[in-house]
Parts: C-alpha cells; sequence; structure tokens
C-alpha cells in the first residue's frame, strides 16, 4: 500500500466545534454550579430546601453568569478569559469548601504578604488534586474544542440580544423575590462574600488598586514631643519584650479556663493574664499593624497604618532603643525605621528548616541580647507560635504533650481531634517561650527594670461553623478567631508604684489590641501627647511614678 493510500485510509482527528455562545453557557453552568458548592451550602440553609426561593436564586445567578461569560467572549480571548475564571474559581473552592475561607480583600492581603515556606504548606498534594480535577481538566477541554466565532457585527448583535435577555431574566427573577433575597443577604452578609468566582476577583482588583494607592503614601511624624519622664527610681534602665502571638486563641489557654493542662509553666509565674481580650483583625496583615498603631480598631484602616509613624517610632523620639526580632512573615512595615533580624532568613539549621524556624530560635540569642542592654530598651518577638496549617512543625518532641497530633498540613487527612492535639501542643510550647523569657529577665533583675507583655495577633478556627484557620472578615468572625490571650509579667523593679489588687481586678474587664500603643509607653514612663491614660491598662492602677 502507497503512502498516499495509507493516508487517505486514516481518518483526520477532528476537534469539536463549539459556538461562542454556547460555550459560554456551559461556562457558567459550571461555575455557578460546581465551584460554589459554599455558595450553595449557606444558599440552602439560609433560604431553605427545597423552596421557591433557592430556585429563583438559581436561576437568576445562572442567567446573570451566562450574560457575563456571553458579553466576554470575544474572539481570541474567549479560551484565555474562561480558562482564567475556571482556574481561578477552582482555587478559590479548594479553600472556600475545605477551610470555610471568604476571600476578601485582607484575605488576599494576607496570602500576598506571606512567604514562600508558609504558602507551601497549603499547596498539599489535596490542593494539587483538586486543581487538576476542577482546573484543569475542564481548561484542556476548552483548549481542546474549536471556538466558532460569527462574523464581528453580525456576533455583535447577537450577543448584545442573548445579554440583554439573560438579564432581564436575572433582574425579573430578582424582583420576583426581592423581599426574601433583601433581607437574606442583609442577614447573611456571608452569603454574598462567598460568591464564586466573583467576589475573589473583585477582591484581588481592589487589592491591586490599594496597592497602587499606597505607593504615593508619605509615613507622617508621631510623638515627636516623647520623652522619657524620670529614669527609675533605681537608675537602672527600663526593659520591655513585647511579644506578638501568632494564632494563638485564647480559648485553648489553661489561664483562660480551658480543660487541659496548656500552660503549666506560666500558671507558676508572677504574671497578670486578661481574660476578656479581642483582637483589631483576624489576619496577621491587618492585626500587627493595627497592634502597634495610635489608631483603634473601629478607627485603624490599612492606609492609615502605612502613612502613620507607630509605636516603636514614638519610643525611638523618646530615646529609646527598639528592636525587632522577626520569625514570622514580616513586621508589615512595622520595623522600617528600626534595627531588624529576620530569622527565617538567617536559616539557622539548629532551629529551622526551609526557612521556617521554631521559636526556640528567639531563646538562643536572648540571653546576650539583654547582657548587652545599656540603656531603656524595647525589644519586639514576632513569633510562628501556632501558626497553621502545619502545627505539627511548630513544637519541638519535648513538647509532643497532647497525642495523637495531626502530622500533615492537609487537615482533610486528620481528625478533628488530632488536629486540636496538634494545635494545643503549639499552645503548650509558647507557654514555655513566654516563661523562658519571663525567667531570663527576671535573672537580670539586678541589672535591669524588666517587663514582658505579651499579646497575640488573632485566633484561629479548629473546625468550629465549619471553619479553619483564620482571616474570617471580622463582621461574621466566630470567638475563636478574635478572642486573643494577653499576658502581662512585671519584674520586682517594673511594677513599684502599680496597685496589684486594682491590677488584678482589670483582668477580667474587656481590654483590646487597643491597650498595647499606651500601656508600652506608659510601662516605659514615657510622656507624649498622643499617650492616652485611658487606653493603658495599668494607668489607673499607678499609685505614684512608675519606678
Amino acid at each position: 500500500m502507497s503512502l498516499e493510500t495509507l493516508s487517505t485510509a486514516t481518518p483526520r482527528l477532528t476537534r469539536p466545534v463549539i459556538g461562542s455562545a454556547a460555550l459560554s453557557v456551559i461556562v457558567a453552568l459550571y461555575l455557578v454550579f460546581v465551584t460554589n458548592r459554599t455558595f450553595w451550602t449557606k444558599a440552602v440553609d439560609y433560604l431553605g430546601a427545597p423552596s421557591f426561593a433557592l430556585v429563583l436564586l438559581g436561576i437568576g445567578l445562572f442567567a446573570l453568569f451566562s450574560a457575563i461569560c456571553v458579553a466576554v467572549s470575544v474572539k481570541y480571548l474567549t479560551k484565555p478569559l474562561f480558562i482564567l475564571l475556571i482556574m481561578s474559581a477552582a482555587a478559590a473552592s479548594r479553600f472556600m469548601d475545605h477551610f470555610g475561607t471568604i476571600i476578601d480583600v485582607e484575605m488576599i492581603r494576607n496570602a500576598a504578604e506571606t512567604t514562600g515556606s508558609e504558602a507551601g504548606h497549603l499547596l498539599t498534594a489535596g490542593f494539587l488534586t483538586h486543581m487538576a480535577l476542577f482546573g484543569v481538566v475542564p481548561s484542556a477541554l476548552i483548549v481542546m474544542v474549536r471556538v466558532q466565532h460569527q462574523p464581528f457585527f453580525q456576533k455583535f448583535r447577537w450577543n448584545l440580544a442573548l445579554v440583554l435577555s439573560l438579564l432581564a431574566v436575572f433582574v425579573s427573577v430578582s424582583l420576583a423575590n426581592v423581599r426574601t433575597f433583601a433581607a437574606t443577604t442583609r442577614e447573611h452578609r456571608d452569603l454574598v462574600a462567598v460568591l464564586n468566582p466573583v467576589m475573589p476577583i473583585v477582591s484581588a482588583v481592589r487589592y491591586v488598586m490599594a496597592i497602587g494607592a499606597e505607593k504615593d503614601l508619605v509615613v507622617q511624624p508621631l510623638g515627636t514631643d516623647a520623652h522619657v519622664i524620670a529614669p527609675t527610681v533605681s537608675g537602672k534602665p527600663r526593659v520591655t519584650i513585647i511579644v506578638a502571638g501568632e494564632t494563638a486563641r485564647a480559648e485553648d489557654f489553661a489561664l483562660d479556663g480551658y480543660a487541659r493542662d496548656t500552660n503549666p509553666e506560666l500558671a507558676r509565674r508572677d504574671i497578670r493574664y486578661f481574660t476578656d481580650t479581642s483582637s483589631c483583625g483576624t489576619a496577621t496583615a491587618v492585626s500587627l499593624p493595627c497592634m502597634f498603631s495610635v489608631y483603634t480598631r473601629s478607627s485603624y484602616t490599612h492606609e492609615k497604618g502605612l502613612e502613620t509613624e507607630n509605636l516603636l517610632d514614638v519610643l525611638t523620639h523618646a530615646g529609646i532603643k527598639a528592636e525587632w526580632w522577626d520569625n514570622n512573615t514580616g513586621s508589615k512595615a512595622i520595623a522600617n525605621r528600626i534595627a531588624y533580624t529576620s530569622f527565617s532568613d538567617i536559616n539557622d539549621p539548629r532551629f529551622c528548616k526551609n526557612h521556617e524556624c521554631q521559636d526556640d530560635v528567639h531563646l538562643d540569642r536572648l540571653g546576650a541580647w539583654l547582657d548587652a542592654v545599656k540603656g531603656n530598651s524595647v525589644l519586639v518577638i514576632h513569633q510562628i507560635g501556632s501558626h497553621g496549617p502545619a502545627y505539627f512543625q511548630r513544637y519541638p518532641e519535648a513538647f509532643r504533650k497532647f497525642t495523637p497530633d495531626c502530622r500533615t498540613a492537609e487537615l482533610g487527612n486528620c481528625s478533628r481531634d488530632e488536629i486540636v492535639n496538634a494545635y494545643d501542643n503549639t499552645i503548650l510550647y509558647t507557654d514555655h517561650v513566654l516563661s523562658t523569657i519571663i525567667d531570663m529577665l527576671k535573672a537580670r533583675e539586678d541589672r535591669m527594670a524588666g517587663s514582658m507583655i505579651y499579646m497575640s495577633d488573632h485566633g484561629e478556627s479548629l473546625g468550629e461553623h465549619g471553619l479553619y484557620l483564620h482571616g474570617a472578615p471580622y463582621f461574621i468572625a466566630p470567638s475563636q478567631q478574635t478572642h486573643v490571650p494577653f499576658v502581662l509579667w512585671q519584674g520586682r523593679q517594673a511594677k513599684v508604684g502599680i496597685d496589684d489588687a486594682c491590677l488584678a481586678g482589670k483582668a477580667g474587664e474587656p481590654q483590646s489590641h487597643d491597650n498595647l500603643f499606651h500601656t508600652v509607653l506608659g510601662m516605659m514612663n514615657v510622656a507624649t501627647k498622643v499617650y492616652d491614660p485611658a487606653l493603658d491598662v495599668l494607668s489607673s492602677c499607678r499609685t505614684r511614678a512608675a519606678s
């Protein structure tokens, strides 16, 4: 048989052909009903099933998504845009469906500011499998087909008519049950917040716009009048260590009433624990800069935090040495104007693996730092603390008390008890780190008036209400993400002039991140116009000038 005969006898593979409008409708159908499991779960819960309102919602959203897809089905752009929508929806659905995550602007910011090692804990086999099934496979089918487009003007007229018709369906359906939809979305704002991929894409665009605007911000000075009122009675320098905790929730602190003994060492120290403390946010990118800002949670914005000097700047204006040690994802611009050390960059193999370190890396250097102190000083220790989902990597083997513990970042492979065990081990280890810092300060009381103040930046969800990790919008965030531990220790020299009985009474009153800025200024005996004694937890308990 000749080659010519063979080629004639062998049928050529032909690519399926589909019209752009038909493909648009199929993509819309996929996005609405396949990548929106979280949305429909909430919709069923809020609207009831079966219900007329739920059916209308499905018809309306399908019409709206179809209109959007038809509108963007422009020749040469159809496939890239549809693949982008599908891949975005697949990625978002993974975090929404498995962790209960709501992808708003702050979640996008938190993801953008994370480290490679931290992000790697989320890029698990489960994530890759999910992306392959819900992102790559449908995208490959789009690549495989040949999209048929009509001539431009004919396509324009046809698509315009189709889009207007679909929008008319959407509006009609919405108006048909407007009272129910309005009441539901007003009462349950999280429903719209999880509409995929609309809200993640909107949040990403808003984040990019905000980043562009932030480039023009100029940092304004704050508290330039700051000065230390008087030296200590003993003449020894004041030294305060601020421990910025990570993902520690008060609910799992034995000091807060938790049944498990997660604070055996702190319980033996002369500390004051504040039982009702609220965070400024539910993610590091929000809470950390808010903690160190002069603004309260009600007035704080990300832009204000960037364009205004913070607590550490005010301390510097007062002539106090301020320094930041980081074992997390950076200082979020707080330490831009002071001495800064990143332990993940140093990557000491004794404590670190792949640029991720356990918190004893701080303890290794702290003694030498304290011994070198000459004057009033503040050191910020930014922990990795209890950051998930790889909780098991946050504590040494010696602190693996609660077992069996989850030994993977893929939380779906662990029972809830195993996840809680691993998380509680991180709290147990933080208890040890804080107690060791206290002991180091106490051992040097002959040389300094030492204090330690600890606040976690936010809490963590461990399966309550179907949520895991953190970062929920504050308006719907559960207490597990906003109720944080707050520990204060003052050495013998530092608490001269403090009425301990008064402070014990304050320990049960509501406190928040709003208090950190002013409490530290008070502890360091700094006078400035920006100091507010009403937000200093120690102010009303001072019987005379602090030593």
